[in-house]
């Protein structure tokens, strides 16, 4: 799996009421998810997004509450992954469920700036940053994760296995 877009980034402790705002909890619709992704930290974000972008934040990413509609919202956005330093562990387990890739790595978080072109290579634990001509790694997913994730998420995955 390879994604390839423009960095957006976010700083530390973004929790998930600023991801998608409690206010728009009414839904569970990812098309209307997605028009609120971010607002509240960047009122345009859901204008700037361009299919395959990739989120780059600090610690912490996706704090807060446990709710879905987090990575929902940034998936149905055309996100195509996050990378951040560090995760809170619900935010990392949702998003492997529904398919959102999001990826561990101090140093591209600290190095990748804001409208960077960005390319992750998913099979070789690698992150190049075009822009900047670098490169920084990230642990990789075993084996079933990678399946999750390349199935679109834990029930594809899981209807695929008992279909076979």
């Amino acid at each position: 799996m390879i994604y390839k877009g423009r960095a957006h980034k976010f700083g530390n402790d973004v929790n998930t009421d600023e991801i998608i705002p409690a206010r728009y909890l009414n839904t569970t619709d990812p098309s209307e998810l997605a028009k609120h992704c971010m607002e509240d930290i960047d009122a345009r974000f859901s204008k700037k997004v361009s299919p395959g972008d990739i989120v780059v934040a600090g610690r912490n990413f996706g704090c807060g509450s446990s709710r879905e509609h987090a990575p929902i919202a940034i998936k149905a956005s055309g996100v195509s992954c996050v990378i951040a330093e560090s995760f809170a562990r619900i935010f990392f387990r949702n998003s492997v469920n529904i398919g959102l890739p999001i990826l561990e790595s101090a140093e591209a978080a600290k190095r990748i700036r804001n409208k960077d072109v960005v390319k992750v290579d998913i099979s070789r634990g690698e992150i190049k940053n075009s822009t900047r001509k670098e490169s920084y790694a990230f642990e990789e997913y075993p084996t079933f994760m990678r399946r999750i994730i390349s199935s679109g998420g834990l029930m594809n995955y899981t209807k695929k296995r008992l279909n076979t």
